[in-house]
């Protein structure tokens, strides 16, 4: 395992997410996303919801 620096692990962590999300993405019909904030009381701060309308 190479030695990483905190640039050199963000960049390897960004290019893993996009190579697990990129094809799911490619794949899926257009369908538009919705993101809406809500108060979540539990957590006492704003929480997004992302949702996927076809």
């Amino acid at each position: 395992m190479p030695a990483l620096n905190r640039r050199q692990f963000l960049i390897a962590t960004a290019a893993a997410g996009a190579a697990r999300a990129l094809p799911a993405t490619l794949s899926v019909a257009r369908q538009r996303r919705v993101l809406t904030l809500v108060y979540d009381k539990a957590l006492g701060a704003m929480r997004a919801i992302d949702r996927v309308v076809p």
